[in-house]
This record gives C-alpha cells, sequence and structure tokens, in this order.
C-alpha cells in the first residue's frame, strides 16, 4: 500500500515538474516583452509565470480532488523555485520568507482577479486586471486588448484539453500573435 502511494506520489511530482517547465517556458517567449510590450523585468517575469500558473490551476479547477492536487504541487514547485532564485539573487536566510510570503500573496491576488473575470465573462474586468498587474506604471494600453485575448483563448483551449494530456505533463497554449498585427 506505501509503495503505491509513493509510486504515486513521485509520478505525480514529475508531472507537476513537467507542467511548471511549460508554463515557464511559455511565460518566457519573448513575444510578450517584444511585442507586448511585458516588462522585461524580474516582476514582468515573475507576472507571466503566474499569469501561465493561473491558466493550469483554471483548469484543473474543474476536476476531482486527485487531478486538482497535481495544481497544488506546481504551485509548490513556483514557492521552490521562486525561493531558489531570490537566494540566487543574494537575498538573505532572514529576507527569503518575508519575500516569499509576499510573491504568495500577489499570486493570490492576481489569480483570484483572473479567475473572477474570467469565470464571469467580463472581458473589461480581465484587460483592467492585466493592466493593473502586468502593467502597473499604464504602459500596456496597445498590448492589454490583445493579452486579453490570449487569455481568454488559452482558457478555451485549455478546457478543451483532456486531462489525461494534462496528466501527461503537457498543457498546450495558443500561439502568439503581435498585437500590431491586429
Amino acid at each position: 500500500m506505501f509503495q503505491r502511494l509513493f509510486a504515486r506520489r513521485r509520478r505525480n511530482e514529475a508531472i507537476a515538474y513537467s507542467l511548471y517547465g511549460t508554463i515557464v517556458a511559455q511565460a518566457r517567449q519573448p513575444a510578450f516583452y517584444a511585442d507586448f510590450g511585458v516588462p522585461d523585468t524580474l516582476d514582468g517575469r515573475f507576472d507571466m509565470i503566474v499569469l501561465h500558473g493561473f491558466l493550469l490551476f483554471y483548469r484543473l479547477k474543474t476536476e476531482d480532488t486527485d487531478h486538482r492536487r497535481i495544481g497544488q504541487d506546481v504551485f509548490d514547485i513556483f514557492l521552490k523555485d521562486m525561493d531558489r532564485n531570490l537566494r540566487e539573487m543574494g537575498v538573505t536566510d532572514m529576507g527569503v520568507p518575508k519575500k516569499l510570503k509576499k510573491m504568495a500573496e500577489a499570486f493570490y491576488g492576481r489569480v483570484g482577479a483572473y479567475d473572477s473575470a474570467l469565470t464571469a465573462g467580463d472581458a473589461a474586468a480581465l484587460r483592467d486586471a492585466l493592466a493593473r498587474n502586468i502593467f502597473p506604471d499604464g504602459d500596456g494600453d496597445r498590448a492589454v486588448p490583445q493579452l486579453a485575448a490570449y487569455v481568454e483563448a488559452a482558457a478555451r483551449q485549455a478546457a478543451e484539453q483532456p486531462v489525461d494530456a494534462i496528466l501527461a505533463g503537457r498543457i498546450a497554449f495558443p500561439e502568439l500573435s503581435s498585437p500590431e498585427a491586429t
């Protein structure tokens, strides 16, 4: 019995690492920074990882407990990655927990705003949340509508993706189109 439990735990961890890698790879797509004007800063990259993590969590929230647990595993990996990054940037052992707490609060705030907007089908609220979080200096007027369209398309695409594909460690994201192309 314990062997099956540990084997399932290792399998879920491998899936979660694969999904987190996919999220980070998508968040690092140059088009977000070059075409959409997402700030190519620590905050901008953090926000893109959070946004893509949200898209996975939004997809998994309608699944059963075991499947949703994969989302929790991805979040745990996210926190470990943020901890490692903070330490690499020279944040002290005493400072890391404080910064992680702020990051987790930011994560939950953003996820809550995105979830409320998508669940309600409120495109204006989604655009406002993206503008407020990803473009806090107000520089996203041109890109926010296209980024919101991308998020809506990604949520639809994820909803259509079979959970088995996600449990194989894959989540597909839509192709990026430049805000100038529209």
